[in-house]
């Protein structure tokens, strides 16, 4: 499966337009939403499903994982999908060949949250700490 089959075909114009770097608004959401995100990765661990869990960030409809947390419900920015390192091989997002490569680079989840971020001009991974509390 290729990136672009996440995304869908046609972009708004609003959304074309907009000159703030969605990174801005994806990092407040994510503050928001560390303490569920957090839960969810150690309900994922615990119950086995996996050791490596991964969460989707968009603002478009995806077809990997499940979605948790509905910008349209909560009034954000950014809707969040759970997924596993698993399923990422599977559905051929992370390479076979390169899994060992990314296992090195996966940071303790539960320290940090592993969070495939998709844009209109691509995907990237990004680790993100979970908030501590004050």
């Amino acid at each position: 499966m290729d990136i672009q089959d996440l995304l869908p075909q046609e972009q708004p114009e609003a959304e074309k337009n907009k000159k703030e770097s969605p990174l801005v608004s994806l990092e407040k959401d994510l503050e928001l939403y560390s303490d569920s995100i957090k839960e969810v990765a150690i309900d994922i661990m615990m119950e086995g499903i996996s050791t490596h869990p991964i969460f989707i960030a968009h603002q478009h409809v995806v077809s990997i994982g499940e979605l948790i947390l509905n910008r349209d419900d909560l009034n954000t920015n950014w809707s969040i999908q759970a997924s596993t390192l698993e399923e990422f091989v599977e559905k051929g997002i992370i390479n076979r060949e390169k899994k060992p490569l990314f296992l090195k680079s996966y940071k303790k989840p539960e320290d940090f949250m592993c969070v495939f971020v998709i844009v209109p001009e691509g995907a990237n991974f990004i680790y993100y700490p979970y908030q501590t509390k004050k």
